[in-house]
Formats: structure tokens, C-alpha cells, sequence
């Protein structure tokens, strides 16, 4: 075992001033940036630095500022040199609503780019309580370890008696061994430890740091946990009325939107159909749009299983849910709802009409410790090559790929967990597995830098597909979540970007202004640690007044909305300049030719390179993507 390490706080640097670039009306409680180095077991802290606060305020800001500065350019994904970063956000555990996100950023073994993921739950307002801002997470250990925190201490332990369980599992006997029945555990799961490059790290049963591989990275590290206890030092502070009053208007929007209640009580599950009445889900890996058996699942078939809603911290949506099961094959079976992503990328993408085998395939990627996004994805893509005869059942090792076939399904999500057969080649993106299969097998691998896509097809609604083609992680929704372009009306749209006609789903000009929006409100939302949902599902103003109202009355910071604006423009660029310098190039902002072909709903690829260039253009960056010298002078970059 690892000589246990203490990690003691001095108490009377806890509280910080900030600098006067923000100005000061009283002291936030920020915590801690603690270093743990597993190679050598040697663990240190620091202050955060007042200017960094102003610049890139924490969560997401932090973690790319500092892999930017101290990320080896040789690093290997895979390698100890990689850096794990795990970072609460400026208002994370404070009494700001919705308030529970913790990023993770390292290098992605999925894609060789920026890795990014964001987590809800209770685990990043615990680490607060501990007196820790971000967590940084260096080297591998010589056996399995875990992290133990808890009011002014941290210990790398063993955690060899772990290795090999599942994520629950492996919660279960944390708290068992910490003697903490409220223990606050991250953990990765059996294909994490095989460092499958779709690995990802799950937060309690409900909650997952899911996309860009960075299960992958804590297996590579001999990282299966950290696990959070009681914490002495919360970074909530004593509001006045006034203040009080600004979040307490904040909830009260949430819950005044229309689709509060919807959400509440059904979760993301909830609109799976609506999507599809809008006509931009995808289905049997995006061969076509719309989906005939969309009502057997969505959410509202699985209200009547519903035992109790869960959620996260000072969260008044509590979209979670546990489910008890009461007939059939799965009769007195628990398990959790799933969101919205993987109800429709096993369901419609894989032509899967059996929800409750779709809540199965969900809680098995979750126990594995798969991203279910892209474990659905890559099986979808499996079945369409099945289909296609480019897989047979040699090939399958006897499994058939018919699309909606749950037992194959079911078989594929085991053998991607250990790493074997056809699902062990799938496990590693379906950029990878198109690569090693062959046989013309890239013309349906539905990925943008090696991120395997999400839910909305971009044939039906062009600003996700920019959204795929320009996101920084990878072709994903939600690390831009352009929902504003079915929400705004042309008049909002023509009011805020003067471009009325951009919120039309096919439309081209004024997608590069509308995502511009887009990408800056949520990166200031990682930064803050506040969750997207609420604030642009529900609220939707896509303005930042509502956050940065919250973050002064919380923090005391003399924090505007254009404050928050340049800070997510700075962390968009440091973004761009780390992928960039790891061989990024405009041709990877693009979409795969397979949505650019008259045999499916198409994107002409003239139209996507046009709102590429305007998005370039109104970000201040060249043709080629770097951000101009006029642009970095102007962030101070």
C-alpha cells in the first residue's frame, strides 16, 4: 500500500480576496488547487491565484488554462505524463441554485484532443465542503489506489480490493471501508480499468462524467476512485436578504417555464418525442429522420415505474428517477431512468423498440462504466455495417446485428466492458473500430474528431450540426447546446444576433452568430458549475444576466454578464489553441461524408463550410482557425 499522505488545510488561508480587477464587495470562500502525483505518492496545494479567478473563474476555465500551460506537447493520452483534472466551478457547493457541476479535462484517448466532461450529483458540492477548488491528478500508481479526502485531509489508498467491480459495486464497498454511509465516490467501472477509449467515470447511480474517455484515463493512471467524506469548510457563504433574493428569483423562473413540470416528473426521457414531432431525430445510424415506434420510448411509458425522483445539489428540477419494475423478465428489477440521449441512441439510432430493455442497456453502461452515448452509437454503427453485409456473422462471432435485436445489444456492451471480440474493437470509437474493420466501414462511422455523435441528426437542423462540426471535445450536443435555435422566435433572433431568419432549422446565414451564443454561454456555465438544463432548457435567455446576478450576490465579485462573456471567449480560444497545437485542422470541423450524400437527409457540404467561415469570422479567428493575433491581444492571451 501507498503510504498514506495528509493533505492538512491551513485554516487561516483559506479565505481569499480577490484581485481588484473585479473589484470587492466581500470574501468568497474558493478552496484549494491540490496536485496528487501517484508515481510518487507526493501530494501539494496552493492558492488559486486572484488574476486566474478574473480571467477564467474555475471548473472548465481552470482545467484547459492549466493543460494548456503544463500538458506536455508529447503527452500520450494513455501515458502518466497525462494530466487529470477535477474542477468544482466558481459556484459550486455555494448556496447558488442549481450549483452541483464539477468538470473533468485531460487529454482524450477517444480523440487526442481536449477531453472534457461535466458532472452533476453531489460529489463536486461535497469536494468544496472539503476545502478543495480542483483536484489535479498526475503519474500512475505502481497498483490500484484511490483518493480519500475529507475535512482537512487527503490520502492516496489502496484500492486493489476494488479493481474489477462495477461502479456500484465499488461505491458500496468504499463505504463499507471508509465506515462513511454518505461517502460521495467517483469511480470508473471494468472498462475504464481495460482503458476502453469510450470509458467514462460515474458520480453515485445517477450521474456521469460520460463523454471523451476519461474512464480511460483514471484506468490508465490505476485511478479506480475518489471518494469524498465530510467536509468542515463549506463554500457557501451568508447572503443578505438582497442577495437571497436574486437566487430565490432565479428558481423562481425555473419553475415558472412550461416545461418544468414535464421535465420534473419525466426527466429528459420526457421529450424524446416532442424531438421527434420536430422532425430532427435520427434513426438507424442516421440512415433517416423520425423514428415509427418513438411512443413506445419515450418517457411517459416508464411514469408507471417511477418509485422516486432524485436529482442533484440545491437542484429544484430533480429530473432523476428510480424505477422498480413490476412484470415480466425484469419484474421487481430497480434501476434508473435514463436521460434523453441514451433513450433515443439505443432506441430510434438502433431501430430498438423495447424501453425497458433500453433502461437495461442504459444501467449496464452505467455499472460498466461506459459512455451509453457512445457505446449506443458504436453498436448502432455495428448494426448498420451488419446490415450492409461489411459484418457477418464470422465477423460478430455468431451475434446477429439486426437493427432492435436487445440480446446482441446487451452481448456487445459486455464484451466492450472486457475489452473482447467484436465489442472489445467497438469500445475504441467507432473512428478507430472503422479503421480496423474496413471494407469501406468509415462511410458510416457517424463521428467528428473521433466523438461519436449525438441524437439530433444534422441533416434536419443545421445548428447542431455546426454545433458537431465546431464543438472543441468532439461532435456532441451538449458541449454546445444550441437549444436556443428552437427556442428563440426569428423576432428574439433578429433582436440579439440581428439575424432573424438563423433560428430556421435549415437555414445557413446567421448559424455562425447563433452558435457563437451558443458556445459562450456554456462554457461560462462549466466555469460557474451551474447545470445547462435549467438555465437554457427552461429559462432560455441565453444572456448571462440571470448568472451573473447569481455569482455577485453569491461571491461578492463585481461579476457582469460581459465579464462572463470574455472569460468564456478567453477559454474558447485556449480551447482552439490546444487542439489546434495537437494537429487539429479546419478539415476536422467538418461532418462525415456519409451527411453530405442525396441517399440520406443531407448537408451540403458548400453550406456547412459557409457557417464554419461565419463562425470563424465572428469569433475573431482566421480561415484556418487560430485565433488572430488581434483576438489573443484583445483576451490578453
Amino acid at each position: 500500500m501507498i503510504d498514506a499522505l495528509k493533505f492538512l488545510h491551513n485554516s487561516d488561508k483559506f479565505y481569499l480576496w480577490t484581485g481588484s480587477g473585479l473589484g470587492t464587495k466581500g470574501i468568497i470562500k474558493l478552496g484549494k488547487i491540490v496536485e496528487a502525483d501517484l508515481s510518487n505518492g507526493h501530494i501539494t496545494w496552493s492558492e488559486p491565484a486572484p488574476q486566474l479567478v478574473e480571467k477564467y473563474l474555475g471548473g472548465r476555465g481552470f482545467n484547459v488554462w492549466y493543460l494548456s500551460r503544463h500538458l506536455a506537447d508529447e503527452a500520450k493520452p494513455l501515458g502518466p505524463e497525462n494530466i487529470i483534472i477535477f474542477s468544482c466551478g466558481l459556484l459550486t457547493g455555494t448556496s447558488a441554485p442549481t450549483s452541483s457541476r464539477l468538470h473533468v479535462n485531460s487529454l482524450s484517448p477517444l480523440t487526442g484532443l481536449i477531453g472534457s466532461s461535466n458532472v452533476g450529483g453531489y460529489f463536486g458540492a461535497r469536494l468544496r465542503a472539503c476545502g478543495i477548488l480542483s483536484l489535479i491528478v498526475r503519474g500512475k500508481a505502481p497498483h490500484p489506489v484511490y483518493i480519500y479526502t475529507a475535512a482537512d485531509t487527503l490520502e492516496i489508498r489502496d484500492a486493489r480490493g476494488l479493481w474489477g467491480l462495477d461502479t456500484h459495486a465499488a461505491q458500496e464497498k468504499l463505504r463499507t471501508e471508509c465506515g462513511h454511509k454518505r461517502l460521495k465516490v467517483m469511480t470508473i467501472g471494468p472498462a475504464g480499468e481495460k482503458k476502453a477509449a469510450i470509458a467514462c467515470i460515474v458520480a453515485g447511480k445517477y450521474h456521469v462524467a460520460g463523454r471523451t474517455g476519461m474512464g480511460a484515463v483514471m484506468g490508465a493512471k490505476n485511478l479506480k476512485a475518489l471518494a469524498v467524506g465530510n467536509g468542515s469548510k463549506a463554500a457557501a457563504v451568508q447572503l443578505s436578504p438582497q442577495s437571497q433574493n436574486v437566487l430565490d428569483q432565479y428558481v423562481r423562473q425555473i419553475k415558472a417555464s412550461p416545461e418544468f413540470k414535464n421535465l420534473s416528473e419525466l426527466g429528459g426521457a420526457g421529450w424524446v418525442q416532442h424531438a421527434d414531432q420536430k422532425g430532427i431525430i435520427g434513426a438507424y445510424n442516421y440512415r433517416q429522420i423520425g423514428f415509427k415506434g418513438i411512443e413506445r420510448i419515450d418517457g411517459r411509458q416508464l411514469k408507471k415505474y417511477r418509485i422516486r425522483s432524485r436529482g442533484c445539489y440545491r437542484c429544484p428540477v430533480q429530473c432523476k428517477a428510480e424505477l422498480r419494475f413490476n412484470a415480466g423478465p425484469h419484474n421487481n428489477i430497480k434501476g434508473s431512468r435514463p436521460e434523453f440521449e441514451p433513450m433515443i441512441n439505443f432506441g430510434a439510432r438502433c431501430g430498438l423498440e423495447d424501453v425497458l430493455t433500453i433502461v437495461r442497456l442504459d444501467n449496464m453502461c452505467t455499472r460498466f462504466g461506459l459512455d451509453v452515448i457512445s457505446a449506443a452509437a458504436a453498436i448502432a454503427f455495428g448494426m448498420d455495417l451488419y446490415d450492409r453485409d461489411i459484418l457477418t456473422r464470422a465477423d460478430t462471432g455468431g451475434l446477429d446485428l439486426t437493427w432492435g435485436n436487445g440480446a446482441a445489444m446487451e452481448a456487445l456492451i459486455r464484451q466492450m466492458a472486457a475489452g473482447v471480440g467484436l465489442g472489445g474493437i467497438l469500445a475504441g470509437g467507432v473512428r478507430k473500430a472503422a479503421r480496423t474493420i474496413g471494407k469501406g466501414a468509415e462511410d458510416y462511422a457517424a463521428h467528428v474528431k473521433g466523438l461519436e455523435l449525438t441524437a439530433y441528426h444534422p441533416g434536419a437542423i443545421y445548428g447542431t450540426a455546426l454545433g458537431y462540426a465546431i464543438s472543441s471535445r468532439g461532435g456532441d450536443y451538449s458541449n454546445v447546446y444550441p437549444s436556443l435555435e428552437h427556442r428563440w422566435s426569428r423576432e428574439k433572433s433578429a433582436a440579439e444576433i440581428g439575424i432573424g431568419e438563423a433560428v430556421d432549422f435549415q437555414a445557413v446565414k446567421g448559424k455562425g452568430h447563433l452558435l457563437r451564443r451558443s458556445v459562450l454561454v456554456n462554457i461560462a456555465l462549466d466555469c460557474l458549475g451551474l447545470c445547462r438544463v435549467p438555465a437554457l432548457s427552461l429559462i432560455g435567455n441565453y444572456d448571462l444576466e440571470n448568472e451573473a446576478s447569481i455569482s455577485a450576490a453569491v461571491t461578492g465579485l463585481n461579476l457582469k454578464a460581459d465579464t462572463l462573456f470574455r472569460a468564456a471567449e478567453r477559454i474558447a480560444c485556449l480551447e482552439r489553441l490546444f487542439n489546434n497545437r495537437r494537429g487539429a485542422k479546419v478539415a476536422d470541423d467538418s461532418l462525415p461524408k456519409m451527411f453530405s450524400q442525396a441517399t440520406r437527409p443531407s448537408l451540403a457540404t458548400e453550406d456547412l463550410e459557409q457557417m464554419r467561415s461565419e463562425f470563424y469570422a465572428v469569433m475573431g479567428w482566421d480561415e484556418n482557425g487560430w485565433p488572430s493575433k488581434e483576438k489573443l491581444a484583445e483576451l490578453e492571451l
